[in-house]
């Protein structure tokens, strides 16, 4: 077994487990009944949840998914199996359940499935980047830290009540295929946050932790990358401002945008826009559409010429950086949006196929861009995000020079709610807080606020995107798509970035609506 370069061990309590018996045995089988492509997934998933309130740990959960699938292609169909049973007997018996599915299944499927070429990786290892797995740091460690949180918070006037938490995953698969590749695999992802709630005068709201998850270990709470002490201190105070600042008033306005509020309008009209099963319509009957259809690849002007968005499954943290994808394709990066116009998109290997020219010079017979998932060993890979990203530019001015280009205008930070419509184009967001720009300069908070537009308005009155100083990762643990449903982990980077004349909704008014 050969690692890849930067590879950390893998945990030998995974490779102490049988998978790779169990996938000669399916993939044996699966040749013998005369498959065209079949490949073995082998998965332990383990997460742990903690979570405190007031002082007080609330829950400390700890659970684990096992088990292992069968995929074959067979009479131009596909078939899929999956099993928990450890023995060679069962792997036989999931890979005969695999082909029979795909005998069912042919006689329903009008196009042959067929797969994009993929280089062989002969038995390579991949671990993400991490110091500290997050599961073999002490619970009660993990709890004291939580409630300090919460008794710090709780410190503020404003402040009634504080909640903490720390979801954490621990991600280990083996790969291999009837081609040759055999991948085995090791990723950590954190996800800590607080919120602290409180009542006004005439309100109640909240005001939650900016921090994204990341795809780091434990000593994420203490390597600089996010001041939470600093935050602590501040959140309170800006609170009670929150719950004391005026209804903002409807109309049009700039905006200077957050990474931290940012992200999530990129996941949800760009990252879900630009995934291609949406495009062609795959996912209709679960809302999954796209207004970003196949035929404007290349023509479609999706925002303005400052904007540079790549799909990216190996950026280091990344929540859906891996090494390889469940299809057996070592990862890329890729343009999605170049100078505002659509030129890629999100696909795996049966749309790489389909779709060859999305691969460019030298992949005559198309290739997929790494994008293939499934979130538990019962369920199927599908296509899902990379980490699509907003890009800065090389010398990009920072945070305060945009907000010294506003007039009349909102500087947004954090994130909150979202509506979309099934196209992805339609759309409001809101936000933690909501500061009043007026000549330049941040005059305070407001509240009872959320933009509103269409994706394609929006990114066009994009007018300029902040340097590298500004940009951050961002990113969410609960990206749901399919059915049955799937929730994967995926991570948004962009720059705080200046919008023009964006429509502010009022939305205490709306709800009166």
């Amino acid at each position: 077994m050969s690692a890849l370069p930067g590879a950390s061990e893998l945990d030998p309590t995974f490779t102490s487990l049988p998978y790779r018996a169990l996938g000669d045995a399916a993939l044996t089988r699966a040749r013998e009944l005369g498959v065209s492509h079949a490949d073995f997934r082998f998965e332990r998933v383990r997460y742990q949840r903690v979570a405190v309130r007031d002082g007080v740990l609330q829950s400390a959960s700890d659970t684990e998914d096992l088990g292992f699938a069968v995929r074959v292609i067979h009479r131009g169909a596909w078939g899929f199996a999956a099993g928990i049973t450890l023995t060679p007997e069962e792997a036989v018996r999931v890979a005969d359940t695999a082909v029979s599915v795909a005998v069912v299944a042919a006689a329903m499927t009008s196009t042959p499935v067929e797969l994009a070429a993929e280089p062989v990786y002969d038995d390579v290892t991949w671990v993400s980047s991490y110091v500290t797995n997050p599961l073999e740091v002490p619970v009660a460690e993990k709890a004291a830290l939580l409630v300090d949180w919460t008794e710090r918070l709780r410190t503020g006037a404003a402040v009634d009540h504080a909640s903490a938490y720390a979801l954490q995953v621990q991600e280990n698969k083996y790969y291999v295929d009837l081609h040759g590749t055999r991948t085995t695999q090791q990723r950590v992802r954190l996800q800590p946050g607080f919120e602290a709630m409180g009542a006004g005068a005439d309100t109640f709201d909240s005001m939650s932790s900016i921090a994204p998850p990341v795809g780091k270990g434990w000593e994420y709470l203490s390597d600089g990358s996010h001041d939470w002490d600093a935050e602590i201190e501040q959140v309170p105070e800006l609170l009670a401002e929150k719950l004391k600042a005026p209804s903002v008033e409807a109309g049009d306005y700039d905006l200077v945008i957050h990474p931290s509020n940012l992200w999530l309008t990129i996941h949800e009209s760009i990252g879900h826009a630009t995934e291609l099963d949406r495009a062609l319509g795959y996912e209709a009957n679960y809302a999954g559409t796209s207004f970003a259809t196949y035929d404007q690849l290349g023509t479609l002007q999706y925002g303005a010429p400052v904007m540079h968005v790549t799909g990216d499954r190996t950026i280091e943290h990344g929540l859906a950086t891996i090494g390889f994808d469940d299809e057996g394709v070592a990862t890329q990066s890729w343009d999605i949006v170049r100078d505002g116009v659509l030129v890629g998109y999100q696909l795996d290997r049966s749309m790489g196929h389909m779709k060859p020219e999305l691969a460019g010079p030298g992949h005559p017979d198309g290739r997929s861009n790494g994008c293939a998932y499934a979130d538990s060993p019962g369920h199927i890979p599908i296509q899902r995000m990379a980490n699509v990203s907003l890009q800065p530019a090389a010398d990009g001015p920072s945070t305060e020079e945009l907000i010294g280009r506003v007039d009349r205008g909102l500087y947004v930070v954090g994130d909150k709610s979202w509506s979309i419509d099934m196209q992805r184009f339609n759309f409001q967001f809101t936000g933690q807080r909501f500061y009043k720009i007026q000549d330049g300069e941040l005059v305070g908070q407001v509240r009872d606020a959320a933009y509103q537009a269409t994706t394609t308005d929006f990114w066009g009155s994009m007018e300029a995107v902040g340097g590298p100083q500004t940009w951050e990762l961002g990113g969410a643990f609960n990206c749901g798509k399919a059915q049955p449903g799937q929730v994967a982990s995926v991570s948004h980077g962009c720059p705080t970035s200046l919008f023009r004349g964006v429509r502010i909704l009022n939305t205490l008014d709306e709800a009166g609506h």
